[in-house]
C-alpha cells in the first residue's frame, strides 16, 4: 500500500524590485493595469512620487476621473495638461494629469488637418457623440496622450493609470479597434460616392450601393446617416493617420523600455481578472515587471496561528482574572487576523502556480484613504521596500511565510 503523500509545498513567487524599475534611467514607460477598485490609482501616484524623490522627472496620465489623485497630491483639481506636484526636497520633479478624452480627440483632428477641415469636424454631430462617449474612445485616447508625452523630452518616466475596465483587454485593444472603426468597410462603403467623386460617384457605386444605403438609411435614420457620410469624409485624409498610430503605440508598449505593472486585490475575481491579464501580455509580447498585491492583511506576528490564538483565547477567557477579558479579545482578533491572512496566502499561491515567473510584491492595505502625500509616501515605502525588511520575517513576495514541511 503506498503512503499518502504529504501535500506539496507552495512554490514561492520571485520577489518584484520595483525601486530598481522605477530608478533604472532605462524604464521610460510604467503601465498600472488590473481590474477596478483594486489601488491602480493610488499605486501609480505612488510609484510616480517615489521615482520622482529617486531624481527622475516624472509625468502620471491618471484616467479615473475621481478626485482622489489629484487631493493626494495636493491639487485642486486635475485637467488635460500636466501640472507640476510640489514636492519639497526631491531632486527630480512630478506633474500630474488626468486625460480629458474629447479635448485629446480635438487635439488630434487640429494636429493633422487644416483649421477649416479640423473645425467642419468639430461640428460635425457624430463626431461630437464619438468624441465623448464611443466605446473604446477613451482607452484610444489614452494611447494617443502616452504617445504624446513619450514623444516629448520634457519627462523621462511616464506613469499610466488605465483606465478602469471591467475587461483587461479593453486597454490592449482599443487602439486597434479605434482604427478598424475609423478605417472599416462599412465606413468606407458610407463614403464610397463621396470619395468617388459626384454623379460619376454615383454611377460607378451603382444601383446596387444605392439599395444598400437607402437600407442603413432606413435603420441608423437619415440623418445619423448623413452625419456618419459626412465626418468620414472630412476626416479621409487623416485614416491613415489613425492607423500608424495606433500601430506605432502598440509596438512602443513592446519596447525594452516598458514596463506593465499588473495590481490586484486578494480576491479571487480580482485575482482571476490579473491572471488573465498576465496571460495576454505574454501572448502579445509584452513586458510584464510583475504583480502589486494589493490591501492584504498580514498579522503583526506569525508565531502563532489562528487555532492556537483561538484555543489560548479561550482558556485565558476561562481562567479569569485581571486583565483577561482584553488578552483574550487580542487573541481572537490575532486569529481572525490570521485566518483572513491565510485565504489571501491561498490565494497568491494559487495565481504563483499558474504565473509561476510572474514576481510579487505584497502591500499592506492602509488603515484608512491614502488623501495626501505623506500616504503616498507610506505606500511607496511598502512597494519599494526590500524584500525580507519587514520585521515579521515574511518576504514581501508573500503574505505569510512559507512553513517548514515537518521532517
Amino acid at each position: 500500500m503506498t503512503a499518502a503523500q504529504p501535500p506539496r509545498r507552495p512554490t514561492p513567487a520571485p520577489p518584484l524590485d520595483l525601486a530598481a524599475l522605477v530608478s533604472d534611467r532605462e524604464t521610460r514607460i510604467i503601465v498600472c493595469c488590473g481590474s477596478g477598485g483594486v489601488g491602480k490609482t493610488t499605486t501609480s501616484a505612488a510609484l510616480a512620487l517615489a521615482a520622482a524623490e529617486a531624481g527622475r522627472e516624472v509625468v502620471v496620465l491618471t484616467i479615473d476621473p475621481a478626485r482622489r489623485l489629484a487631493q493626494s497630491l495636493g491639487l485642486v483639481e486635475l485637467d488635460n495638461e500636466p501640472r507640476l506636484v510640489e514636492t519639497p526636497g526631491a531632486p527630480g520633479e512630478l506633474h500630474a494629469m488626468m486625460l480629458d478624452m474629447k479635448r485629446t480627440f480635438d487635439d488630434v483632428v487640429a494636429a493633422h488637418s487644416t483649421p477649416e477641415r479640423a473645425q467642419v469636424i468639430f461640428d460635425n454631430p457624430f463626431y461630437q457623440a464619438l468624441s465623448s462617449s464611443f466605446a473604446g474612445t477613451q482607452e484610444y485616447m489614452a494611447m494617443e496622450k502616452l504617445g504624446q508625452l513619450r514623444a516629448s523630452d520634457r519627462w523621462d518616466l511616464v506613469i499610466v493609470d488605465t483606465p478602469p475596465s471591467r475587461s483587461a483587454l479593453d486597454f490592449l485593444d482599443a487602439p486597434n479597434r479605434m482604427s478598424r472603426f475609423l478605417d472599416g468597410t462599412m465606413i468606407r462603403l458610407l463614403t464610397a460616392p463621396a470619395r468617388a467623386g459626384g454623379r460619376a460617384g454615383v454611377r460607378f457605386v451603382g444601383a446596387g450601393f444605392l439599395l444598400f444605403s437607402r437600407i442603413i438609411s432606413k435603420i441608423l435614420g437619415g440623418q445619423l446617416l448623413n452625419d456618419i457620410s459626412a465626418f468620414v469624409s472630412a476626416l479621409d485624409t487623416m485614416f491613415g493617420g489613425f492607423r500608424e498610430r495606433a500601430n506605432a503605440t502598440y509596438e512602443l508598449l513592446r519596447q525594452p523600455g516598458t514596463s506593465f505593472v499588473v495590481v490586484a486585490a486578494p480576491e479571487p475575481d480580482a485575482l482571476r481578472e490579473a491572471s488573465y491579464f498576465v496571460d495576454r501580455l505574454s501572448t502579445e509580447g509584452m513586458p510584464l515587471a510583475g504583480l502589486v498585491l494589493n490591501r492584504t492583511h498580514p498579522p503583526a506576528t506569525t508565531a502563532l496561528s489562528a487555532t492556537r490564538a483561538e484555543g489560548a483565547a479561550e482558556a485565558v477567557a476561562e481562567a479569569g482574572g485581571p486583565g483577561s477579558k482584553l488578552a483574550a479579545g487580542a487573541l481572537r482578533v490575532h486569529a481572525e487576523r490570521m485566518t483572513v491572512a491565510t485565504r489571501e496566502q491561498r490565494l497568491a499561491d494559487r495565481f504563483t502556480s499558474a504565473h509561476p515567473e510572474v514576481p510579487v510584491r505584497t502591500v499592506p492595505a492602509a488603515a484608512g484613504d491614502v488623501h495626501d502625500l505623506d500616504g503616498l509616501r507610506v505606500m511607496g515605502e511598502a512597494l519599494l521596500a526590500e524584500e525580507g525588511d519587514t520585521g515579521t520575517g515574511t518576504p514581501r513576495s508573500r503574505v505569510l511565510p512559507i512553513r517548514p514541511q515537518a521532517g
